[in-house]
């Protein structure tokens, strides 16, 4: 019998397959898109709610990401792990449906309209996300999606505009996560375990980080990399990731 443990990563390892044969085309078209903001001393901007920040944060600073990339973080978005309490489950669940809150996010962070945005979303129907979605439209800021087509054409939206983040994405990346986002059946459970979406997009992150690297070197631009000081190499990779914080003040300080 196949344990339970196999079958997970069987079935995640099937949806990695399945991004690595259908998605490529629109990796390379975000990179691109990441590469001109970049490339023109701009930022690329990346944000999610919830789980969705987990992709987001990891494209800015560490190992082996690029100087250009910058994180959105929302506390009150991110941090409702404790479920009880401050920052707990049902604030979340109240701010991520409040319109409006996602354009007070986007005029907190002095966009511009050469920068870039990433957002992610398994469902792509929530308020805060479509706010961010039309405020980049509205702003001339280029938007790649990362969303399950599956799921989010499945649902309604829950945005007055009735807009799904697929539907306003200039590049629309499809993870191919599953209705629900758990995908494994147990014997004797109602419900499926085994959530995938946050595997498929951190490879998805990381994907489009080392294509737009890829992409700025054919410009002529060398791309400005984190290093990892937990090597032998600790003083040169203090070093350079000193440089690398410092350019990022420097595009934050020409707003």
């Amino acid at each position: 019998m196949t344990s339970v443990a196999r079958r997970y990563f069987d079935g995640l390892a099937e949806r990695l397959e399945r991004l690595r044969d259908t998605q490529c085309e629109a990796i390379e078209a975000a990179a691109e898109l990441c590469a001109a903001s970049i490339a023109a001393g701009k930022l690329v901007f990346t944000f999610g709610t919830g789980h969705g920040a987990i992709p987001a944060l990891e494209s800015f600073p560490r190992t082996g990401t690029i100087v250009g990339f910058r994180p959105i973080v929302e506390t009150a978005m991110l941090s409702f792990h404790r479920v009880w309490g401050d920052t707990g489950a049902r604030q979340y669940r109240f701010i991520h449906a409040a319109e409006g809150y996602g354009r007070a996010i986007m005029a907190s962070h002095q966009t511009d309209p050469g920068d870039g945005m990433i957002l992610f979303s398994h469902s792509g129907i929530n308020a805060v996300i479509i706010d961010i979605a039309l405020e980049c439209k509205r702003l001339g800021i280029r938007l790649v999606a990362v969303t399950s087509l599956g799921h989010s054409q499945a649902a309604a939206s829950r945005h007055s505009s009735g807009k799904r983040l697929f539907e306003l994405a200039d590049v629309v990346i499809d993870s191919g996560g599953a209705l629900g986002d758990a995908a494994l059946r147990l014997d004797g459970l109602e419900h499926p375990v085994g959530a995938q979406s946050t595997s498929l997009t951190v490879a998805v992150t990381h994907a489009i980080e080392a294509c737009t690297a890829e992409r700025l070197i054919a410009r002529g631009i060398e791309p400005m990399v984190m290093l990892s000081p937990n090597t032998a190499g600790k003083q040169a990779a203090t070093e350079q990731n000193e440089r690398n914080y410092a350019e990022l003040w420097r595009r934050l300080r020409a707003r």
